[in-house]
């Protein structure tokens, strides 16, 4: 499916929310692409001002409903793309409230301002984290949603609700359940920066960059090929066009969409430890750790009803995902501290 499309103004004015963390700034990227005009909402807890390049940008939260209202009042919204979620599992289990207050009743008062001023298009970020400890894989959108932690407990919620509003209400709704989205823009504007960072590919790239001490793998008995963990990595410039396609699906008609977001590729830590190796040129000291708990052997998308209903396919390869993050790595390396200064104040 082509992304580019003729659009009417009033439909071409998207509210990002969220939209200075990682997905949502690559997400305003594609959207000017694709002829939209993103306008961005983030209250810079998590998220850098500095990653909203060229964008209208509009510090606030989700819990201020007067805000909202003046958004939905002052521009002709044609959707609402919502990356305003917090995402650290162990951090959920340790704050679950900070979750459940940030996550599930933030993202009511945007529905209920939504509702309110008549704007029928929602796209929600959700997780692979919904499905829990996988009863089969590859995962597909029937698995039952089963989390383990208040984070996968979080999205599961939203889910529900947005079903249950689009069931009484006017609203027409995607939700994405993302696999493990990685990699940075392949022009290097933007990319990961997550302060801590927990993700595997950055925090491996980061040590390299800076060579600092050893990574550690978590677990090395696993029921797979090297005994190490099987994860389902997918570029985020391809998450961005899965939203795309979700966004012009709801504009044209389309009233429902869920979908699981992956390649339907698995590839083992340890494998993502010898690709960086072969990538950077550098060698990785690492250190053996014990499973975490929680950590699923495998986690590997169906990616059969995306295909289906969107004519979405994933484009880049892992190999790619890591040397455009490595681009990023190096970039950030270089360039002046105080130009990015949100590296260490986020």
């Amino acid at each position: 499916m082509n992304t580019n499309t003729n659009l009417n103004a009033d439909y071409k004015n998207i509210l990002v929310v969220g939209g200075a963390g990682y997905i949502g700034s690559h997400m305003v990227l594609a959207l000017q692409q694709a002829g939209f005009t993103p306008i961005v909402l983030d209250n810079l807890s998590r998220g850098h001002r500095q990653a909203v390049l060229n964008a209208e940008f509009i510090v606030g939260d989700l819990a201020d409903k007067a805000l909202l209202t003046q958004i939905f009042t002052g521009y002709p919204i044609a959707a609402v793309m919502h990356f305003a979620s917090f995402i650290e599992v162990a951090e959920s289990v340790r704050l679950p409230a900070h979750y459940y207050q940030n996550n599930v009743a933030a993202t009511l008062n945007l529905l209920e301002v939504m509702l309110q001023h008549h704007i029928p298009h929602f796209i929600f970020s959700s997780s692979a984290a919904v499905y829990g400890e996988p009863k089969y894989t590859p995962i597909d959108e029937t698995h039952p949603l089963n989390p383990v932690n208040p984070y996968g407990r979080s999205k599961a919620m939203v889910e529900a609700i947005i079903q249950d509003y689009s069931a009484s209400y006017d609203l027409r709704y995607a939700i994405l359940r993302y696999f493990n989205a990685a990699g940075a823009d392949p022009l290097g504007r933007v990319g990961e920066c997550h302060q801590p960072e927990s993700h595997l590919i950055p925090l491996i790239l980061q040590a390299v960059a800076h060579e600092e001490a050893a990574i550690t793998v978590y677990g090395r008995d696993y029921p797979t090929a090297d005994g190490t963990c099987v994860r389902d990595y997918v570029h985020v410039a391809d998450v961005c066009t899965a939203h795309l396609l979700a966004l012009q699906a709801l504009l044209i008609g389309e009233k429902q969409i869920i979908c699981n977001i992956g390649t339907g590729n698995g590839h083992s830590v340890q494998q993502v430890f010898d690709l960086i190796q072969r990538i950077t040129h550098r060698t990785i000291t690492v250190h053996e750790g014990t499973r975490r708990a929680g950590d699923p052997a495998i986690l590997v998308a169906d990616t059969a009803l995306v295909q289906q209903l969107l004519g979405w396919q994933a484009q880049y390869s892992l190999s790619e995902m890591i040397e455009h993050a490595w681009q990023w790595t190096n970039n950030l390396k270089n360039i002046e501290i105080n130009k990015y200064e949100f590296l260490s104040n986020p």
